[in-house]
C-alpha cells in the first residue's frame, strides 16, 4: 500500500503512521492531530487489533510527548476513548492504587498484612508452648498426687497404727467376767428366771441377800495401779449395798448400789443397772470380792464384773 493524499475508501487503506515515511512525507503526511497522517484520512475508532496489514513494517521510534506530569498530551488518543480500552485502564488503576496519579505499589498494606500474619504465628506458638507447660505441669502433679493418695488411704502412718494397737492391747488386758465364772460363797446360786441380765445365756447370781453371801472374781495380768471395779445388777425397786474386798483387805466405803431411775418396787426386769467403785490393784494376779457384810443391805442380783483404768483427774 502506497501512502498519498488520494483518500481512502476504507479506514483499512489509511496507514496513521505515513508521516514517518519519506514518501508519506512527500505526499503531504502529517503527524496526527485528531485524525490520521494523511491529509482527509477518515477519523473512525476501530477496534484494536483489526486493522490487517500485507506485511508487517518495523516499529516506529514515536517522538517524545510533552505536558504535564500526570495528562495525556493534546494528540494523544486516551485508550479508555477506544474500544476494550476500559480494561486496560481498570488495570493500571488497581495496580497503582487508582486515580489518574502514577503511585507505586500498596506497601504499607503489604506491610501491616505481612506484620498481622507474624504477629498470629508468634502467639499461636506462644499458646502452644503455654498449653504444653500446663499439661506437663498438671501431669506432673498428677503423678506425685497419686501415690500419696492411694498410699495415705492403702497404708497408715505407723504412728496412728501404733497408738491404736497399743490401746487394744491395753483394753485385752483389762479383763471382765459373767456370773458363770465366779466363785460363789455363802448361799449364793447362778440363775436365769429374771429377764434382762446381760451375761452369757441371761445367767445371773442370786441369793445375794444375807449376811455372809460373797462372790470372788480372780484377776490375773494386772499392772499396778487404781482402776474402777464396775458391778452389773439389780434390784426389786429398793436401795442396796455391798462390800468391797480387795486382795483380803475390805474397803471402809461401801459400794453404793441403789435403785438409781427409780425403778417401780418387786419390778426386777426393770431393775438392771451399773455401779463402780475404785480398787488398788497389784502387779500381776489379784482377787476381788464382793460380800454382804453386817450393816450391808443387801438384796440384789448380780449378773457382770468387769475393769476400766481410773480417768485422769
Amino acid at each position: 500500500m502506497t501512502p498519498g493524499n488520494n483518500g481512502a475508501s476504507t479506514p483499512e487503506d489509511d496507514d496513521p503512521f505515513g508521516y514517518l515515511y519519506a514518501d508519506g512525507q512527500a505526499n503531504g503526511a502529517q503527524p496526527p492531530s485528531g485524525g490520521y497522517g494523511y491529509p482527509n484520512s477518515v477519523n473512525r475508532v476501530r477496534p484494536v487489533g483489526t486493522r490487517q496489514y500485507g506485511q508487517q513494517a518495523p516499529a516506529p521510534q514515536a517522538p517524545p510527548q510533552q505536558g504535564t506530569y500526570g495528562q495525556p498530551a493534546a494528540h494523544y488518543a486516551a485508550p479508555e476513548t477506544l474500544p476494550g480500552g476500559a480494561a486496560t485502564t481498570q488495570s493500571h488503576q488497581s495496580s497503582h492504587g487508582g486515580g489518574g496519579r502514577g503511585r507505586g505499589p500498596n506497601t504499607k498494606g503489604l506491610l501491616i498484612g505481612a506484620v498481622a500474619v507474624v504477629a498470629a504465628v508468634v502467639i499461636g506458638i506462644s499458646v502452644a508452648m503455654l498449653s504444653g507447660d500446663d499439661k506437663d505441669d498438671k501431669g506432673d502433679n498428677q503423678a506425685d498426687a497419686s501415690p500419696t493418695q492411694s498410699q495415705e488411704s492403702s497404708e497408715p502412718s505407723p504412728s496412728a497404727s501404733s497408738s491404736g494397737d497399743e490401746k487394744e492391747e491395753e483394753a485385752a488386758e483389762l479383763p471382765s467376767s459373767d456370773a458363770k465364772t465366779l466363785r460363789l460363797d455363802g448361799g449364793t446360786a447362778t440363775a436365769s428366771d429374771i429377764k434382762g441380765a446381760k451375761a452369757d445365756g441371761g445367767v445371773y447370781v442370786a441369793g445375794f441377800d444375807k449376811v455372809g453371801a460373797k462372790v470372788t472374781w480372780t484377776v490375773n495380768g494386772i499392772k499396778e495401779g487404781t482402776y474402777r471395779f464396775y458391778v452389773g445388777y439389780a434390784t426389786p425397786g429398793e436401795d442396796t449395798n455391798a462390800t468391797v474386798v480387795v486382795n483380803g483387805k475390805a474397803s471402809t466405803r461401801p459400794m453404793d448400789m441403789r435403785n438409781f431411775g427409780g425403778t417401780p418396787k418387786g419390778d426386777w426386769e426393770k431393775g438392771w443397772k451399773d455401779t463402780w467403785s475404785n480398787v488398788n490393784l497389784a502387779d500381776g494376779t489379784n482377787t476381788i470380792e464382793l460380800a454382804c457384810n453386817e450393816g450391808n443391805q443387801c438384796n440384789a442380783i448380780l449378773d457382770q464384773f468387769w475393769l476400766t483404768e481410773e480417768p485422769p483427774s
